[in-house]
């Protein structure tokens, strides 16, 4: 007979011997080791699992549950054990060390077991309880930590990513998942039932303790050497995250401004700042630790698909966040040692511009002043006010400008500001939004970054007639019939820079001819000198400034 089954056969040996069995005891229950928390007491009719030894009065041990390698488990209280076991073992809890002494009428009486336990023996046994449970149990689910925010909890279908420690009911460690995450569908039969169920309802970063009975884990088989049979499981869960295959991208509008006359689509190229993180806040990336902007075009599948469809309908200066499940990210793979697979990504984007390739550019007249009629053209010469930044507000660099000639060559400024300098004004106000492709393009420059939409507030303060394209200074009627002459002051048959200085500032008092506008007029005529001494030998002669008015006269037949 094997000792495993001593301890069931109360019904065929525990009937009282024809011998007299002495004096009637009780059982005696030392409880030498009683844990400090105490969930739950064995009582009848609950199922039990447990180690002992057994031994006699003088030590010499008759059974053990340890030298077989296996607990034993059973109902208590219904019969099924001697009956000084049976009393014995109940009112344990779990961990709970007893020693207990069973007299002869309360085991084997004086009968005994042949070979094994002589009649009229007295029985010591030290018992550890291991398990305890009822097949009215339920599963028990403690919160040990729940997020402050939580949007979604886990239904049936949903696959979620966690991570877990998994005991036995004494604490025995049988299985972890903390290297990687344990990724599986909910509510499918891929998990015991006790697991589907204690996943139902949780967030993402809540912190579970589930408690499964073993009808509703691994049950009379147990699994493996790990977990024996009749086992209950302890599981302390962390949510990783969870979705849907069914999900969508979510949106969550954290900040949209006030004003918003323009949302991006397809086809346009977006600049943003985001941070990248999973559902369980670890930062995967940040375009803020680059110090730049993620730039893109939106919809032509250059990002992830659910970053393609999270930027649709953006503002300039939106704060935005979207979550984008895993079929719509980087799905079952991943990316990189940072991304790991099936994982739900959640973005924070700011918004800092966008801009079609097709846009021209875009003029506000904030003021004009009344009973304007004259208004500035190619070639004219204006002086402005201007604010320059980024759309977002950044970069403003207050200045004046001095003297620029509008739609001259070379250019002095960017396409897009020249054309929005045209048709204003003297004292009107305007704000000229410009796309990078007529600004300062892909690469940008000092102060710029590349492919920015650039904001300028404009007030242009002064406008003065052009001169045609290459000429320092026209005359606003015909030119004295015998020029030379005229500019040789001291009629000396020569004209130095003196001479030529005074005689054009004469012109420019009288009315008669207008130089390129300028912020320094003695630099201007110096040019105009230069242009004239072909000899290059600090004087003008009459041969010079004929041959001079001729190219002058040729080249105005050749523009007309």
């Amino acid at each position: 007979m094997a000792w495993g089954s001593l301890l069931l056969l109360l019904g065929l040996l525990a009937a009282p011997g024809r011998g007299d069995p002495g004096p009637l005891e009780d059982v005696v229950i030392d409880r030498y080791f009683i844990p400090k928390v105490c969930l739950r007491e064995a009582q009848m009719g609950d199922f039990i699992r447990y180690h002992y030894n057994g031994t006699f009065k003088d030590g010499q041990k008759f059974d053990s549950s340890y030298d077989r390698g296996a607990t034993v488990a059973g109902v208590v209280g219904v019969g099924r054990l001697i009956t000084g076991m049976d009393r014995g073992l109940q009112g344990m809890c779990v961990n709970e060390r007893r020693h207990l002494i069973v007299p002869p009428h309360l085991g084997y009486g004086s009968i005994g077991v042949a070979g094994m336990i002589p009649p009229d023996a007295t029985l010591y046994f030290d018992v550890i309880m291991l398990d305890i449970w009822n097949k009215e149990d339920k599963l028990q689910i403690t919160t040990l930590h729940k997020p402050e925010r939580c949007n979604r909890t886990v239904e049936n279908s949903d696959f979620v990513r966690y991570h877990y420690n998994g005991t036995l009911l004494d604490g025995t460690h049988f299985d972890s998942r903390y290297r990687d995450t344990y990724d599986t569908y909910v509510g499918t039969g891929w998990l015991i039932k006790g697991m589907d169920e204690g996943l139902l309802g949780m967030c993402a970063g809540e912190k579970r303790r589930i408690i499964i009975p073993p009808f509703l884990a691994y049950g009379e088989k147990g699994y493996g050497t790990v977990i024996p049979p009749q086992a209950s499981l302890v599981f302390d869960v962390l949510l990783v995250d969870l979705h849907n295959p069914k999900d969508g991208i979510s949106l969550e509008h954290l900040e949209v401004p006030a004003s918003c006359k323009r949302k991006a689509v397809t086809g346009d190229f977006v600049r943003y700042h985001y941070n990248g993180t999973l559902m369980d806040g670890m930062l995967f990336d940040s375009s803020y630790s680059r110090n730049h902007t993620y730039d893109t075009y939106i919809g032509k599948g250059y990002v992830i698909p659910g970053m393609d469809q999270g930027l649709q309908g953006v503002c300039v200066g939106e704060k935005r966040r979207i979550i984008v499940p895993p079929h719509l990210g980087y799905g079952e793979n991943g990316a990189g040692n940072k991304i790991p697979g099936s994982a739900v990504l959640i973005f924070d984007i700011h918004v800092i511009d966008f801009h079609n390739p097709l846009d021209s550019v875009e003029i506000e007249t904030l003021s004009r002043p009344e009973g304007c009629n004259v208004t500035t053209q190619e070639r004219d010469f204006v002086r402005y006010h201007y604010n320059c930044s980024l759309l977002d507000g950044t970069n403003n660099s207050p200045a004046t400008a001095d003297w620029y000639e509008v739609g001259g060559g070379p250019r002095q400024v960017i396409d897009g500001l020249n054309t929005g300098l045209l048709n204003m004004c003297v004292g009107e106000k305007r704000v000229i939004i410009i796309p990078p492709h007529l600004g300062h393009g892909e690469n940008g420059a000092r102060g710029v970054p590349g492919s920015a939409v650039l904001r300028f507030e404009v007030e242009l303060l002064s406008r003065e007639e052009g001169v045609p394209e290459g000429y320092l200074f026209i005359w606003h009627g015909d030119p004295p019939a015998n020029l030379y002459e005229d500019m040789d002051l001291n009629k000396d048959g020569e004209i130095p820079p003196e001479e030529f200085s005074t005689f054009i500032k004469a012109q420019l008092t009288e009315g008669k001819g207008r130089l390129m506008p300028s912020s320094d007029p003695e630099t201007v005529i110096a040019d105009m000198f230069q242009n004239q001494d072909r000899n290059q030998d600090g004087k003008i002669t009459a041969e010079e400034l004929k041959l001079k008015s001729d190219e002058d006269q040729e080249r105005i037949h050749e523009e007309l």
